[in-house]
């Protein structure tokens, strides 16, 4: 222990810890007091999810005696995994309230909320969270677990300056993530004034069916299971790409290989099935030797028709995102099958346009994989003084 440091429970330092509300779905209305889940509650952030937030009336919150909670409140997510994950909630423009499986905190004046939320980001804090938690399928922790878990206390003036500390890394981080977004959304601009919207095509381009302009029939991945990576062969699955269509830090190999799955540089994938059906990957060959898994669909363009930039391009449109709702069958889960996709229109430029476009859009690509690189340099500075302070 640090001189000068102690460690406490956390119901010694808090003036509040109790469970939110059993809220059921026949509880909730289009308005009133904002409904708080364990989805809204990230490591060490406040996920908002505004598009579907959920809410109970004023009645309600009556009747079923609900507590307020309020900004600056911390809560922590006792399920799912990651167990134990915490945030401080901020401002949202609505009264609030919090579901059950989130216990909600509030201080007493020896300990800063948001040195608490840094913490409960170490791993020591994770280790005595594992060590509490019961389920053998779904991981939770008990309130009565979670009360136990000791906390470091420093002064609080080094409290004040570790906070200061770890926010402007912090901030840094969140910069340099916003500059990627922006490259984004510039890459999506380029799309649409050098070839204009698919919805009108303005610009008279030739209409062609997905399906014809692949070099093979649209074929499904590998039935394969996935185990540790083996440091010889990637296997790639929905769940390892991101929103942006890269490829995640979770690597696996497949258990068995088919050449057949093989992927080559420039073979577009597009997700089929599940909550991010509609998904799509560009596989460089930088990424090394992958296959890919069974709910993936390959294209591989042709290149005497289209490159491969430009139909990745094609997928970020709003006419592709309008295709995708029209196209999935809500049957156990939304599905866009081999032969839906290959019934999607897609309009094709001239190569030499496609080229300039694809020129410009390595040109981005560069710019942000220098900004990743430069995320993972700060990520590193942030964990080598989260283990000083923490662990």
């Amino acid at each position: 222990m640090k001189e000068g440091w102690e460690y406490k429970r956390i119901d010694e330092i808090t003036i509040v810890i109790t469970d939110g509300d059993w809220i059921e779905s026949k509880h909730q209305s289009d308005d009133g007091f904002r409904l708080i889940q364990t989805g809204n509650i990230g490591r060490g952030i406040f996920k908002a999810k505004d598009d579907k937030p959920h809410f109970i009336s004023e009645t309600t919150f009556k009747d079923l005696s609900c507590t307020e909670i309020f900004e600056g409140d911390c809560l922590i997510s006792r399920l799912p995994d990651p167990v134990g994950r915490s945030c401080l909630i901020p401002n949202t423009g609505n009264r609030m309230i919090t579901a059950v499986d989130c216990t909600i905190l509030r201080f007493k004046k020896e300990i800063i909320p948001s040195f608490f939320v840094y913490y409960t980001q170490s791993i020591r804090y994770s280790k005595e969270i594992e060590g509490n938690v019961t389920g053998a399928t779904r991981k939770r922790i008990s309130r009565k677990n979670l009360e136990k878990i000791q906390v470091p206390i420093p002064p609080l003036s080094e409290q004040q300056h570790i906070v200061e500390e770890l926010d402007l890394l912090s901030s840094i981080i969140e910069k340099k993530k916003a500059q990627l977004n922006e490259l984004d959304n510039l890459a999506q601009s380029l799309f649409y004034e050098m070839f204009g919207d698919p919805i009108t095509n303005e610009k008279g381009w030739i209409i062609r069916k997905l399906a014809d302009i692949s070099k093979e029939k649209l074929s499904y991945g590998s039935g394969a299971s996935a185990i540790p990576y083996d440091g010889k062969m990637r296997y790639i699955r929905i769940t390892d790409i991101n929103d942006s269509g890269e490829l995640n830090e979770n690597i696996v190999s497949p258990n068995s290989f088919d050449e057949k799955y093989l992927l080559n540089d420039g073979d577009i994938l597009f997700a089929r099935s599940g909550a991010t059906v509609g998904k799509t990957y560009y596989h460089k060959e930088r990424y090394g030797k992958c296959i890919y898994a069974g709910y993936l669909i390959r294209l591989i363009p042709n290149a005497d028709i289209v490159l491969p930039s430009y139909v990745f391009g094609y997928t970020k449109t709003q006419y592709y995102i309008e295709f995708v709702k029209r196209a999935q069958n809500a049957v156990a889960q939304p599905n866009i099958n081999a032969k839906q996709y290959g019934n999607l229109d897609i309009c094709i430029p001239p190569l030499s346009l496609q080229n300039q476009y694809e020129d410009k859009v390595k040109n981005i690509e560069h710019q942000k994989e220098l900004i990743k690189q430069s995320i993972k340099e700060v990520e590193m500075l942030f964990n080598s003084r989260m283990d000083y302070y923490f662990n």
